[in-house]
């Protein structure tokens, strides 16, 4: 990063909390519709969010071995209620990067300059057939269930766009039904170059891929309650957009009990994908694909000082057993996110959902209602070690190579300076090299790799 870059960035920070910290810590938030005195059917919302990353000890077959980044997102959402049940809505997003040349993972899930993110009819009603019903249509972005397989992203730096409907019913008891057909949108620009100079090239989507889901949820017994769903994904390889060409179908169930003061909690979820696929974008084989995922994790909060949690966690995502027998079981995570399970993703983000085996182990505190953290650990395996640790390209076909990728340590605290309007955050993860990380072919077995990121949020 240049200095005159890192100078702009500490400034504009400096600049921005002076402005928001005259106020009193008890003060009422801040809010840009009432500060514009909009009309009362328009709410307006704007959220700026800056970060600073560096990751020394490069695990991925890259020439550097030190990566720093500024990363910048900026969201303007505004919606005008028609009638009681009809509402109209957008949302503008700019995300950008201020990177070295060489900066090593610059991609679409870093830099989306001057998109438009939403753009909706929403038709919200009471008390149809005993529930709430809402339907959206448009341009949108979703939450869905544990948000491993559908999510609006968080802390990566972009956020998944649909075009499509979205159609849900709720009742208070628990009971819920969602069913959505959609067209996921492709990022643009993606080639280097035009990512560095933050080039606005709107997004755009097609038929060529469609991605579909159904859930139901039910409570079971006291407070436990299931999650049934099925996502399909449909993609057919077009000159503009190279894939996989994938006919995926992804079953999924989850049982769990919500954490809360003084008792344990619990989430068992699993899901299979079956389908066809291939052997990625350069592929011209349909293979049978039939892979899995598995995530278990109990915990227990105390009624103590500072609610600890403690978890222990299990996750295990299929890899590709045979990379000769015309069959592909490598699970793909779909449009999930994995940042809240497996650490920051940025320039870090070391593991995806597919061909791992890994235990853990997190324990979160809450000292105040304006200051939470946590601390985890967690040991990675390769699910199958002559598949590829997916997030770096590294594998060795043989499978002389042994399985232990390595195991992390993270650790993460979050503040609200200003309640409502200003968080601040600071992160760091350490990833001890394993077997794996060391020996793989093409490996640049730099030891170990340590991540660091600090950010503030302003909301208004």
């Amino acid at each position: 990063m240049k200095a005159s870059q890192f100078v702009s960035f500490v400034a504009t920070s400096v600049v921005a909390l002076a402005s928001l910290s005259a106020a009193p810590a008890e003060a009422e938030p801040f809010r840009l519709d009432r500060a514009l005195s909009a009309p009362a059917p328009l709410d307006v919302s704007f959220e700026h969010r800056f970060r600073y990353e560096r990751l020394n000890g490069q695990f991925r077959p890259l020439p550097q071995s030190t990566d720093d980044i500024v990363v910048l997102r900026t969201l303007v959402h505004a919606r005008l209620r028609l009638s009681d049940d009809w509402t109209v809505g957008a949302e503008l997003q700019d995300s950008r990067a201020l990177a070295e040349e060489n900066a090593g993972v610059l991609n679409t899930t870093v830099v989306n300059a001057a998109e438009l993110l939403r753009a909706y009819l929403e038709f919200d009603r009471d008390d149809v057939a005993g529930g709430n019903l809402s339907l959206r249509g448009g341009r949108i972005t979703m939450d869905v269930g544990s948000r491993r397989l559908v999510a609006r992203n968080r802390y990566r730096n972009t956020i998944n766009g649909f075009t499509g409907i979205d159609a849900e019913w709720r009742r208070d008891d628990g009971y819920a039904l969602r069913a959505f057909w959609t067209l996921p949108v492709q990022r643009l620009p993606s080639d280097g170059a035009s990512l560095r100079d933050n080039e606005v090239d709107f997004d755009r989507e097609d038929t060529d891929v469609q991605f579909w889901g159904l859930v139901g949820e039910a409570p079971l017994a006291g407070s436990v309650r299931g999650e049934l769903m099925i996502f399909g994904l449909h993609e057919r390889d077009s000159a503009r957009r190279p894939t996989a060409n994938r006919q995926l179908y992804t079953p999924s169930l989850r049982i769990l009990r919500p954490a809360a003061v003084g008792r344990a909690d619990f989430v068992v979820e699993t899901a299979v994908q079956f389908g066809e696929s291939r052997a990625g974008t350069a592929g011209t084989e349909d293979l049978d694909h039939l892979a899995h995922h598995h995530h278990a994790e109990a915990g227990y909060t105390f009624d103590a000082a500072w609610r600890p949690r403690v978890a222990l966690q299990y996750d295990f995502a299929s890899g590709d057993d045979d990379p000769n027998d015309g069959d592909n079981n490598r699970f793909t995570t779909l449009f999930g996110a994995r940042r809240f399970e497996w650490g920051p993703t940025g320039i870090y983000g070391p593991f995806a959902r597919a061909n791992l085996s890994t235990p853990g182990i997190r324990v979160a505190v809450r000292p105040s209602q304006r200051l939470r953290g946590f601390a985890a650990f967690r040991s990675y395996w390769l699910a199958d070690k002559r598949d590829a640790w997916t997030t770096t390209g590294l594998r060795d076909p043989s499978g002389g190579t042994d399985s232990y990728v390595g195991s992390q340590i993270e650790f993460r605290v979050r503040y609200q300076l200003l309640p409502g309007n200003v968080d601040v955050e600071a992160g760091y993860a350490h990833l001890f090299d394993g077997d794996f990380m060391r020996d793989a072919p093409a490996s640049p077995n730099r030891g170990d790799a340590a991540y660091g990121y600090t950010q503030m949020v302003l909301r208004y």
